[in-house]
């Protein structure tokens, strides 16, 4: 698996590597759909990202101790990991990867979106609809 892939070569056979988003992007794109140009960092990526992080396993103990009764803490274990997580360096081969996905799929002075995902969104128990973060205009 690479650690990105562009929406022309996803499919929803995809969907554990790139999100239910970026499954369907994919799957609109190769429908011919008007999807703009783009791609998506795969779990690849992200496992990378994680495996820099020096306090991973802390960071997974504590969201594994939430409760959905207790906000309070949900709320601070989730500041915990936001702020964790902003500190630790992206890994070069993962910056290397999207910095050149998007310079070949992403035309010059364009605005782009940049969409967070998960690949467990919309489950028949759960839904984690409208937790992740999209960043418009950049």
């Amino acid at each position: 698996m690479p650690l990105t892939l562009a929406f022309s070569q996803i499919r929803a056979a995809d969907l554990p590597d790139v999100g239910g988003k970026g499954a369907n992007l994919g799957e609109m794109a190769s429908a011919s759909f008007p999807v703009p140009p783009g791609f998506c960092a795969t779990t690849k990526a992200f496992r990378q990202f994680m495996a820099a992080c020096p306090d991973s396993a802390a960071l997974y103990a504590q969201l594994d101790a939430v409760t959905p009764d207790d906000l309070d803490h949900a709320r601070q274990v989730g500041q915990t990991v936001r702020d964790t997580l902003a500190q630790v360096a992206i890994p070069p081969a993962v910056a290397t990867a999207v910095t050149t996905a998007y310079h070949q799929h992403i035309p010059a002075n364009a605005a782009v979106a940049v969409r967070s995902s998960a690949t467990a969104e919309d489950l028949p128990d759960a839904s984690f609809a409208g937790q992740q973060d999209t960043i418009l205009n950049v």
